[in-house]
């Protein structure tokens, strides 16, 4: 890394980068791909790699800027062995010597005892590029983000003390939003890189520098930009961000080269982070397909293709496609010699065998893994996990439970070292106990679950799923009061983590409505209950089950309020519904209508002039003002509750 002077910074932007715009846009994007060549991680969490390697490109460019306009790199020139110097030269000569100290240095401590010899012949404007590249460095590092934001400061304060916009100023911003992120001030994170992002959209649009040395530092502030509204549960907006990001790729790099394959892995994986398995699964097969093009099918790079692809398949429940991509990877995995990933795909396998109804087909294979894992390992908890998972389905209850038990018992040791690891064991474990209708186990370990996430700010949408489903099941159990907190929560955390228009945030909404038809407050119950139609009917559409059940339960609250008119006009939309459904809905349909029935009897046996005659307004408070979104289990239909 270098350091420059005054002069250097001014001349930079009228040289725009010369010289090394090729390097510049090659080695700024690739660097940007994370490398997996032996990550088998979760891709829920892999949003987060990619953020690491933003310093890591910033650095790259850095170097290959020189300190080349400091009058003082050409004192030999104008001086030929002068037998003495005059002040003015001597001190040119100074800042010379101590400049090529800096570049010369290669470690961050070599760095920072270059920087501070040259403290005292060079002023803090000066100083403005050195700061950068050691906050840069030290970033990368990520040891002391402390440090690194000192210098950030220090860089920022410098390069943009006349207000002018530059490129240098733009990856000043960058890294303090990069900083900002490691110490989880997302917020602030938030603002420094939108005014990276403006600024070089202004740069771009005033042609103040090139469109080729834009992109790079473009594309890291996209990529940083996914990464921190990911972080703060705001998901839906971060996949816009790593569009753009695989957009300025693809125009930098070569159309099939690994990098952009690496990016397309990347956008499937977020797409698999909020459950958008139709969305994700081109993006998957695309990256297959330029990974198989460039490198092969035994590559590393297709393993990983094929295992997102795999959980692609199997959030879509098309489980013999997923246990085929499985079995691809684990031959790649295998001649690799990648032991740890492929003993994570091997129990993925397992899981796949479960959901095909290929029970002790997965418990062998569950058995072979176990020889290899270290007794207080946590793939040994998932193997019991797992193991677990396939006896309960065989209704081998007492067995399923001590594997259960073994499992907890490995991760109550593990919860300091990995948190996140863990609540997402525990959570799946309650799933299980919940099967068996050991409520109060699952609650309990739920509770442990939350308790860990609410640690970990980047784990928001986490958090915001566990809560929802704890409300669920004290609903489930007659906890009513107990279960509105947990969901009221849930709703606050889930709207921005998914989008107001998820799904999920609909069954919340649901269960809320059925809680307070429970607690005799049919008002708000149809309140949220209208909250949950209209979500389901954008995001599963009116004719959906889920939908028509939310549509019941509002006809329902009607009912209980007295309010007939209202309550016969969502039961007759709920036969309609049903009634696209064909002979398949034939029981459904004449409940439905029975209902009906009823409901014009008491219509008929009372006065409604003093009762609504419109549907109510969605509430005004904070809960249903913001956006909610949750990770309720697919195969969770809470409209049920208020049957």
């Amino acid at each position: 890394m270098r350091k420059a002077s005054l002069s250097l910074i001014s001349n930079f932007n009228r040289q725009r980068f010369r010289g090394i715009s090729s390097l510049l846009t090659r080695d700024y994007i690739s660097i940007n791909s994370p490398s997996s060549s032996s990550s088998y991680s979760s891709p829920i969490h892999s949003i987060d790699r990619r953020i690491q390697s933003c310093a890591k490109t910033h650095v790259s460019i850095l170097k290959t800027i020189q300190f080349q306009t400091n009058p003082s790199r050409n004192l030999g020139a104008l001086v030929e062995k002068p037998t003495q110097l005059s002040s003015r030269q001597r001190k040119l000569k100074e800042k010379s010597d101590l400049e090529e100290a800096f570049e010369s240095a290669n470690t961050s401590e070599e760095m920072l005892k270059a920087f501070k010899d040259m403290e005292a012949c060079f002023d803090e404007r000066e100083l403005g590029l050195a700061s950068l590249k050691i906050g840069l460095k030290l970033d990368q590092e990520g040891e002391d983000p402390e440090k690194a934001l000192s210098f950030a400061e220090k860089a920022l304060r410098a390069l943009d003390h006349d207000g002018k916009p530059s490129l240098l100023v733009a990856m000043a911003l960058q890294l303090m939003g990069s900083v900002n992120y490691s110490l989880k001030r997302f917020s602030d994170s938030l603002g420094y890189l939108n005014r990276a992002n403006r600024l070089l959209g202004r740069l771009e649009e005033e042609r103040a520098a090139s469109v080729e040395d834009i992109r790079p530092v473009l594309h890291a502030v996209q990529l940083e930009l996914g990464n921190v509204k990911t972080a703060m549960g705001r998901r839906e907006e971060a996949l816009e961000n790593l569009k753009k990001a695989l957009e300025i790729k693809e125009m930098t790099l070569e159309k099939d080269s690994k990098e952009v394959g690496v990016a397309y892995r990347d956008l499937a994986e977020a797409y698999v982070s909020v459950l958008n398995f139709k969305e994700a699964l081109p993006f998957g097969l695309k990256a297959l397909e330029i990974h198989i093009k460039e490198l092969g099918h035994n590559s590393v790079e297709v393993a990983h293709d094929r295992r997102i692809l795999g959980v692609i398949y199997t959030g879509m429940e098309d489980h013999a496609k997923a246990l085929e991509q499985n079995e691809l990877s684990q031959k790649v995995l295998k001649n690799w010699g990648l032991s740890s990933d492929l003993l994570r795909a091997e129990i993925d396998a397992a899981n796949m065998q479960i959901a095909l109804g290929k029970y002790d087909e997965a418990i062998n294979t569950l058995k072979g893994i176990a020889q290899k894992t270290d007794k207080d390992s946590e793939n040994r908890a998932l193997v019991f996990i797992s193991m677990g998972k396939a006896l309960c389905s065989q209704e081998k209850i007492a067995d399923s439970k001590r594997c259960l038990e073994i499992a907890c018992g490995i991760l109550d040791k593990k919860e300091t070292v990995s948190p996140i690891e863990v609540a997402e064991a525990y959570s799946e474990i309650s799933m299980q106990y919940e099967t068996m209708n050991e409520f109060e186990t699952a609650i309990s370990l739920l509770k442990r679950a939350l308790a860990l996430l609410a640690k970990q700010p980047q784990e928001q949408h986490s958090e915001g799923s566990v809560s929802a489903r704890i409300g669920w099941l004290l609903l489930l159990t007659g906890e009513v009061p107990q279960a509105i907190p947990y969901l009221e929560s849930a709703a606050e955390i889930m709207k921005e983590s998914f989008g107001s228009k998820h799904f999920g945030v609909g069954y919340i909404y649901n269960n809320l409505g059925a809680a307070y038809l429970e607690l005799d407050r049919p008002q708000s119950a149809a309140q949220m209950f209208a909250v949950a139609k209209d979500i389901m009917d954008v995001s599963l559409g009116p004719h959906h089950v889920d939908s028509i059940e939310a549509c019941q339960n509002l006809s329902k609250a009607y009912s209980a309020m007295g309010s007939y008119p209202l309550a016969i006009e969502f039961q007759q939309r709920v036969i309609d519904a049903w009634e696209g459904h064909g002979p398949s809905a034939e029981v459904e349909l004449r409940e439905a209508r029975e209902v009906l029935e009823e409901l014009k009897i008491k219509a008929r046996g009372r006065s409604t002039n003093m009762l609504p005659t419109k549907a109510l307004p969605l509430p005004q408070h904070s809960l249903a003002s913001r956006n909610l979104q949750p990770n309720v289990p697919l195969n969770q239909n809470s409209a049920s509750l208020t049957r």
